[in-house]
């Protein structure tokens, strides 16, 4: 299995179209009902919850629950203020960039449907070139082509309205995928095919095994939050993405260093177990799967911090995909990481046993 090629065309038909699907924060759910569709054959049951988590689950009767996890939100922005001329300014939902807005594309979803719009910007020609003013959150605005509040409202638009970026999936140099939200679709994309590699493999796991792909990770580990109570999982391994740190204008001596296509990143942190972090480490060396490290000081900032502190602790570890331009419309992740991800996360889940506490006393 581990020199395999593992996305396959099915495998690359969904992932496309659950990409160019927009799901922001607190809007996840049309991109929930695309994953679940994909996942329906490899699991047995689906649990849902109020805000938009969904979790495929096998053997859903044993008692000893694992979990495997990404987020399915991405990052956009809210109407907050209409002007008199009929120009829309913002505010962020989740971790929206304001500095890549200007000259973007926009999809306004209403009732009504979708509006497009534009980040307008002044012409280079009329900015003082003595000053010049970068973007900033309370001078990016949006035109939707309407002559005035009047008629914004009569489009549907309103304040409260959520903003999204159209760009689509695409292939660069037949092995990099482009796209905005790969942070972190492509977490349910690793964990469905981990799903389905289980199905189409045969193989029996003696516990119970929870897909989940959570909501509003964006704005705060939300989903995770709330979904954690609900499984109530002995084990918990979270994918999520990380930083490429080779491109220009990021400092190593802080952000560590990581590059796509030199294979998955496991995580050190307070909040990743010690002893669930190196027998994934193992299973890594075992299995000839080539792995980063990556350490985090207080917090990972990922699911994984949910989970590890919920419950009374639960026994947790992050694999992350290191990714290029995170929060852009043009994050991009290496297809071999990919495939390496889903590698180790599906022979990890084959190395471990029911019952295990990964205590660091037994």
């Amino acid at each position: 299995m581990s020199k395999e090629k593992i996305i396959k065309k099915k495998s690359l038909e969904f992932l496309e179209k659950y990409l160019n699907n927009p799901s922001p924060t607190g809007y996840e759910w049309e991109g929930q009902k695309i994953w679940m569709d994909y996942v329906k054959p490899y699991v047995d049951e689906f649990i849902t919850d109020t805000y938009g988590t969904a979790v495929g689950v096998i053997n859903p009767d044993a008692k000893y629950r694992v979990v495997i996890e990404g987020h399915s939100d991405e990052i956009s922005w809210y109407v907050n203020y209409i002007t008199d001329e009929g120009l829309l300014y913002v505010i962020r939902n989740g971790g929206s960039d304001h500095q890549i807005a200007p000259s973007k594309w926009v999809n306004i979803h209403t009732k009504k449907g979708i509006v497009k719009g534009v980040f307008g910007w002044p012409a280079i020609h009329t900015r003082n070139k003595a000053k010049e003013e970068p973007p900033k959150l309370d001078n990016i605005f949006i035109d939707i082509g309407a002559k005035d509040k009047e008629e914004v409202e009569k489009m549907g638009v309103h304040v409260g309205c959520v903003i999204t970026y159209p760009d689509q999936f695409q292939i660069l140099n037949k092995d990099k995928f482009v796209c905005r939200a790969l942070d972190n679709r492509m977490g349910g994309f690793m964990i469905a095919e981990v799903a389905r590699l289980l199905k189409e493999n045969k193989k029996e796991l003696p516990f119970g095994l929870y897909i989940t792909n959570s909501v509003q990770e964006e704005i705060g580990l939300r989903g995770a939050e709330m979904i954690t109570q609900t499984i109530k999982p002995n084990v918990a391994i979270v994918t999520d993405v990380c930083h490429d740190t080779t491109t220009p204008m990021i400092n190593k001596k802080t952000e560590g260093e990581t590059k796509i296509g030199d294979g998955p990143v496991i995580s050190y942190a307070p909040a990743v177990q010690n002893k669930l972090r190196e027998r994934i480490l193992e299973t890594a060396e075992s299995h000839k799967i080539p792995f980063q490290r990556n350490a985090s000081s207080r917090y990972t900032g990922t699911d994984t911090d949910a989970f590890a502190y919920s419950n009374g602790g639960v026994a947790s570890a992050l694999i992350s995909l290191p990714l290029r331009y995170m929060h852009t419309t043009v994050e991009t992740v290496h297809k071999d990481d990919v495939e390496n991800v889903i590698r180790l996360i599906y022979q990890t889940l084959l190395n471990i046993k029911e019952g295990e506490t990964f205590s660091y006393f037994d």
